[in-house]
């Protein structure tokens, strides 16, 4: 299938995988680009070796192309994509926006660029900085969310900007990607349905979590780090909430402590970062600590498998998948099916 998605990047297909932290490392990334769709490498938990290390194994896996997820607001950003220039990789992807010069400097070495947004002025503000596409998520997505569905979203953020809208948020068949094609997108953007596929290295009983929720079961809180965030409800969703924000406080400085040592940075990088955060949704103190705990409460269960210690990030599609295929299978069955429907409309030959 041929659209405005599959030209800009090179790939076959217009079905983006995205980059989860924990969960899109480099063998279902590898997988995913393979099977003919981009790949999105999650590069916020790593340090920068590990990263340089998983993009090298990307590449001895597969010859498509694949893209990294960056946090444009990193204290060591520049570092990051110094290494995704030497090692070769083609397309960037971003949480928050990237700054004009940041842009600037990856389209001047060829880098395709795509910022992800929540709000129609985000996407009009990238836009206007050079961004070659954009990836706008409806409330319907996993982990930060916001409030505005993607049918109601989709069509204003194409509306507004002359560049490929990517969609996300509520995809996981080909009906889906028909329908986003139909409102003008040139492709979606699946993370929930590409962490339940046997290539993903999520842990199998986490895995079984989500085959097991329903619709109803997949919630938004604030209680895990003072931002919307949607997640499978669960025994320890439940007692955050319920929990003062002292004992909070208390956990997610030890968690962030946890971070720190694990991922290699030093307190005042963390503070770096957790300064510009604040700074961009406007958080208050306490919030920003919670922010900090957010990576080892989602590594506990997607790396270590502690569905009773950790959060699962979870788009509400996660309550209509009940299977677990290969990326290959997937992509397969997703573009067979947008094949059909698309034959099946009324006045096609």
């Amino acid at each position: 299938m041929d659209t405005a998605l599959t030209r800009l990047v090179g790939v076959r297909h217009p079905i983006v995988q995205t980059g989860m932290g924990w969960v899109a490392g480099p063998r279902l990334v590898s997988a995913t680009a393979n099977a003919g769709a981009l790949g999105i490498l999650a590069s916020a938990t790593m340090t920068l070796d590990q990263l340089r290390d998983a993009i090298r194994e990307v590449k001895s896996r597969t010859d498509a192309p694949f893209g990294v997820n960056l946090r444009a607001d990193a204290a060591d950003a520049g570092d990051r994509v110094s290494i995704m220039l030497a090692e070769g990789v083609r397309v960037a992807s971003f949480a928050l926006a990237p700054s004009p010069d940041l842009i600037a400097g990856l389209k001047a070495a060829d880098v395709v660029v795509i910022p992800s947004v929540g709000a129609r002025r985000h996407a009009e503000k990238v836009a206007a900085w050079g961004a070659d596409a954009v990836l706008v998520q409806g409330g319907e997505g996993g982990g930060h969310t916001g409030d505005v569905a993607t049918t109601v979203l989709l069509p204003q953020v194409v509306d507004a900007v002359g560049i490929p809208v990517v969609a996300a948020g509520g995809f996981f068949d080909g009906r889906g990607l028909v329908a986003a094609l139909a409102y003008g997108a040139a492709g979606v953007a699946m993370g929930t349905r590409f962490l339940l596929t046997s290539d993903s290295t999520v842990p199998d009983a986490v895995k079984q979590r989500y085959l097991a929720a329903g619709v109803k079961d997949v919630t938004v809180t604030r209680a895990v780090d003072g931002l919307p965030h949607r997640m499978l409800r669960t025994d320890l969703v439940n007692s955050l909430e319920r929990s003062g924000r002292s004992r909070r406080l208390l956990h997610a400085l030890r968690r962030a402590s946890g971070f720190r040592a694990l991922s290699g940075l030093t307190w005042r990088r963390m503070l770096h970062d957790g300064l510009a955060v604040k700074h961009g949704k406007e958080l208050t103190w306490s919030q920003m600590l919670l922010a900090a705990n957010t990576p080892m409460l989602l590594r506990s269960a997607m790396v270590d498998g502690r569905t009773d210690l950790g959060v699962m990030a979870s788009g509400q599609v996660a309550g209509v998948i009940d299977d677990l295929p290969s990326c290959a299978e997937l992509v397969e069955r997703i573009m067979k099916e947008a094949e059909e429907v698309i034959s099946g409309l009324p006045g096609t030959p």
